[in-house]
Parts: structure tokens; sequence; C-alpha cells
């Protein structure tokens, strides 16, 4: 028997009509409590998502980089903060730097092919246009999207990452530039994508009475920024000398998260004497001018 419209719709009606009278009361109480509850747990977890404190975000960063990277004194929330900067070589550790003037921070939610985060740092000491990109999330994988970027930083930050740099005590600046990066990270395993040029200008270290040693290039060259589909070419590392007395030279790969490098240090014999205590600490002595340096 075919269906009836004409009798179905108005049991249709019927089901969403209020109940009778003498339904009303208990039932009726019972519905309206539990959709106060609903929207008042709605109502915190919008509170919570928009008004997060900034101290959620630190202890987000700290956990995330075992303790080395810290952001003490935050302040605002999640979405828009600012804290100190503090880098450690992790927990419990004794070596530790803070950036002069500390950094602030904007977030937005995003979508890029998928849910992401809009992101905005910026650190008055260091970075005349802000740190800028994306992070997009997906399934077992996410990717860091870094826009187009030129900023200096205090090399003596580095010290508070523990050894080697605690023993260098590094002093100058550190150049940033990119044209734009992507680190795509899946299942443990990372993929870069664009370049990154570090200049390190007027170096000197505690190693040394040589100041400055000179001025230093690393260059870091992964896949094609351009490429979308994952590739299995290593990102290839370059150092050289830009100027001064102490030469570096070298090359390498980072294959599986792994650095492999191979390079040379040199001075010259009217700088040996200054030199001599940094070259035994860099690599092998080859001969009285040069070490060799091996990572990996």
């Amino acid at each position: 028997m075919k269906p009836n419209p004409s009798a179905t719709l108005p049991r249709l009606a019927a089901a969403f009509k209020a109940p009778p009278k003498h339904a009303q009361g208990k039932g009726a109480g019972t519905w309206a409590a539990l959709a106060a509850l609903i929207g008042l747990l709605l109502g915190l977890l919008l509170g919570l998502a928009l008004f997060a404190p900034a101290q959620w975000l630190a202890q987000a960063v700290s956990s995330a980089s075992a303790g080395r990277i810290n952001l003490p004194n935050a302040q605002g929330s999640v979405w828009n903060g600012r804290s100190d900067l503090l880098l450690s070589a992790g927990a419990g550790s004794h070596d530790r730097t803070a950036l002069a003037q500390g950094l602030q921070w904007r977030l937005r939610p995003h979508w890029q092919g998928g849910p992401a985060l809009a992101w905005q740092i910026r650190a008055p000491c260091c970075t005349p246009q802000p740190l800028a990109g994306v992070l997009s999330l997906g399934w077992q994988s996410a990717t860091l999207h870094l826009d187009a970027h030129q900023s200096a930083w205090p090399a003596e930050l580095l010290s508070g990452l523990g050894s080697p740099w605690n023993s260098l005590h590094l002093q100058g600046q550190i150049g940033l530039h990119s044209e734009g990066l992507r680190l795509h990270l899946h299942l443990g395993r990372a993929q870069l994508h664009g370049s990154l040029v570090l200049q390190a200008h007027g170096l000197a270290t505690a190693l040394s009475t040589l100041r400055p040693l000179g001025s230093y290039q690393l260059h870091i060259e992964g896949s094609p920024l351009a490429a979308s589909a994952p590739s299995e070419q290593p990102t290839q590392i370059r150092l050289s000398t830009l100027a001064g007395p102490f030469q570096l030279s070298g090359q390498g790969q980072i294959v599986s998260g792994r650095v492999h490098f191979r390079g040379l240090a040199e001075s010259d014999e009217a700088h040996l004497g200054a030199l001599s205590n940094l070259l035994n600490m860099l690599g092998q002595r080859d001969g009285r001018l040069r070490a060799h340096i091996r990572i990996g």
C-alpha cells in the first residue's frame, strides 16, 4: 500500500507540538534545566577559548621544547599577549639567557585547506617587521609557514642553550633572512621547503682574544618552496666566511632530523696565538693552522 502524504504530515506536525498540559511540569522543567546546562557549558568553553590566559601558551611552549624555550611573566591572553623570552639547556639547567624587551604575539583562527592558526611574533629589539605565518594542522601532521622575513638577533642569546654555546659565549649580531619557508611535520619526520640565510656579523668568542673573529654566512636550502608534494630531498647546509682572519667553511645535509656536516676552521700565522684554543675545540687539528669540523 502506498503511503498517504495527507495522513503522514499531520503526524509529523503533532510530533513537534508542545506536550499536553498534563505532561508538562516535571518533564518540561527537566528539559529546560538541561538546555540551561548545555548553554552554560558552551558559554564556558567559548570563554576559555576567547580569554584563555597567556600562561597557558607559555606552559605549552615550555613543554613542547623540553624546557629550552620559556616565556616567563606572560601577560594577556593566548590570542594576544606578551612575555619575556628565556632560552635554556632544559629543565634544571643553570645556563639561561634572556632576550632584552621580550616579545609579543598575536594568534587568530584561520583556514588553509583545513583548521589553522595565523600568527605574528614581534621582538622590539630585533624585528623591524613581525615574524608572521600560518600553522596548519592535519591528521598526524602539521605545517609551519613563515612569510618573507628579515631580522637581527644578539648572538649572546645562544649561550643559554648549553653545550657548546655556553663554552663559546658568542658575541655579535646574527641576521636572519628568508623569502619564505614551509616546514612540514608528519609522523615525526620533517621536510623543509624554501631557504633561510643566517649571517653572523662581527662575531667574537670568549675562547679567543681576537675581536672580531670575522663575519660568516650559513645558508640552509630545502626543497623548492613552490613544490606542494612531499620530497625526499635532504636539506642542504653551506657555511662560508664573509670577512675576517678566522676562516670557516663547509657543507652538509639534514637527513631525518640529523645534521651531517664537514667543514674547516683555519687561521693564518699572524693570528695563530689568539686562535689556537678555538681550533682545538672546534675539531681535530690538521697541522698548525687548521682543524676539521665534523658533526654527525
